[in-house]
């Protein structure tokens, strides 16, 4: 009798975790990954630049953080506070420019249509 009360708990506190995984059977994703700092411009591997645009003080350095996949920035406007592009296909570089004059420099990736940004400096 005793061997059938054990056996027949053991059964039901099985039955109880249910046997997905987890609490419930279901697992949340992990959160998305943090912005970047201020500052600081992702060209990311899914062909955007993250944020879409970065707010700085004039005088202000901004690092342009290429990863696995190759971009550029070429900036819309050429005036003589807009500092000079990064050409070429970077890849796993940080490439940095600084902003002197105030004003919104839009940008875009030579290599990937669509891929665009800007910088406002105030």
């Amino acid at each position: 009798m005793m061997r059938t009360i054990l056996a027949a708990s053991l059964v039901l506190a099985i039955a109880a975790c249910g046997g997905a995984g987890g609490y419930g059977g279901t697992v949340a994703p992990p959160p998305p990954p943090p912005p970047p700092p201020t500052g600081t411009v992702d060209a990311n591997t899914n062909d955007t630049f993250n944020p879409r645009q970065t707010t700085i003080r004039a005088g202000s350095t901004v690092t342009f953080v290429f990863k696995a996949v190759g971009h550029n920035v070429n900036f819309d406007t050429q005036n003589s506070g807009t500092p000079a592009d990064i050409g070429g296909v970077n890849a796993n570089v940080s490439v940095q420019r600084t902003f002197n004059v105030a004003g919104t420099y839009q940008y875009h990736c030579n290599i990937h249509p669509g891929m665009s940004g800007s910088v406002v400096v105030q």
